[in-house]
């Protein structure tokens, strides 16, 4: 079969309708006959691979669509919105040659709908549809309730929007606030609260359970609904304060054995002999254990030496130590530390000996 088709179209006059036939082979008439232009190329839309799927834009975007098509000689092409013309006020369209161009400048959530092109010529048509769809921020949830509070948990419900965007909504965002972070108790400056934290995003549900809550702080919460176009601008805030309280303890006292911490003297660590040199002093140093404190003595040869301002004795925290200033070859010998209590006594010796310098 042959692309091109002809349109033939015939005119008979009144005046040259009894006329003869001329000839045989025409017939009893002699029409007019008119041959239109033949068809070249059918037409036929290239639709992007773009629009063929839901087009989507916000609110007050520009809308720029090009549609290519085919034909010869070059076709008619009309837009409809929704079935309906288009409106020139808000849609401008430009057809050329090969293409056809729908323009909004400023796309109001009114231009969604389906566009349908016709692109017509002769008897034959070939049409494409477009779903545009145009889309803005969803209004905030209509309300959210503190419905109770217990431990250190809240329940939360809340309403969903009137108005989603002319989109699905994605879920809620869900935020808190605490009076230990700069929020006021007040319930009429609630809507100034500045440190807000985020708990939850895109939560599907319209109820929730907050746990963790710091006990001793007080909250309040709001919650933001979202969709493609983004989040609320605002969002409904609790009326009523979550106040955690702190559980009343009680303490059962048990009953506390005194531990008996007597103890007879007991020389942890001993007297180590020494010597040294005549003119250099010299110390003694020994631990000794004991509960009641125990009376320390020291002893030279098995004579007391306490009062002698020749030696000078201390006892720190069971630290036993005595200095002998300045030794001669008479203070060589055999040095005794004795520790005596009311439970015992304990004593350790060790000789020391002296000797001239070299």
């Amino acid at each position: 079969m042959e692309a091109a088709t002809a349109l033939e179209v015939k005119d008979v006059s009144p005046g040259n309708a009894e006329e003869p036939q001329t000839s045989p082979r025409q017939g009893a008439r002699s029409p007019i006959s008119q041959i239109l232009s033949p068809i070249e190329e059918h037409p036929k839309i290239c639709l992007p691979r773009a629009l063929r799927q839901t087009y989507i834009r916000k609110v007050g975007d520009t809308v720029n669509l090009l549609i290519p098509f085919q034909g010869k000689p070059k076709p008619q092409a009309i837009w409809t919105h929704n079935g309906c013309a288009l409106d020139a006020s808000r849609v401008s369209v430009r057809n050329g040659e090969r293409d056809s161009i729908l323009f909004i400048r400023e796309a109001q959530r009114a231009d969604s709908g389906h566009y349908q092109l016709s692109v017509q010529l002769g008897g034959l048509e070939a049409t494409a549809t477009i779903n545009i769809m145009v889309i803005e921020r969803p209004g905030p949830p209509q309300s959210i309730k503190l419905v109770d509070v217990w431990g250190s948990n809240a329940t939360l419900e809340w309403t969903p929007p009137r108005d989603t965007g002319n989109a699905a909504l994605l879920g809620y965002m869900l935020q808190k606030a605490d009076t230990k972070s700069g929020v006021s108790h007040s319930r009429h400056l609630l809507g100034t609260l500045k440190l807000w934290f985020t708990v939850l995003e895109h939560y599907h549900r319209t109820s929730c359970i907050v746990s963790d809550l710091i006990v001793g702080n007080s909250y309040a919460f709001r919650v933001f609904a979202e969709n493609q176009c983004g989040l609320s601008e605002t969002a409904p805030i609790t009326a009523d304060l979550a106040h955690i309280q702190k559980a009343a303890t009680v303490y059962k006292t048990k009953g506390f054995a005194q531990r008996d911490f007597s103890e007879a003297p007991k020389f942890t660590q001993p007297l180590a002999n020494c010597t040294t040199v005549t003119g250099y002093d010299t110390q003694l140093f020994c631990s000794v254990r004991a509960f009641p404190k125990p009376k320390i003595i020291w002893l030279k040869n098995n004579i007391d030496i306490q009062g002698d301002p020749k030696y000078r004795a201390l006892t720190c925290l069971g630290i036993c130590s005595l200095q002998i200033r300045k030794p001669g070859p008479f203070d060589a010998g055999i040095y005794t530390c004795k520790a005596v209590n009311t439970l015992g006594e304990a004593s350790v010796d060790c000789r020391v000996d002296v000797k001239a310098p070299e």
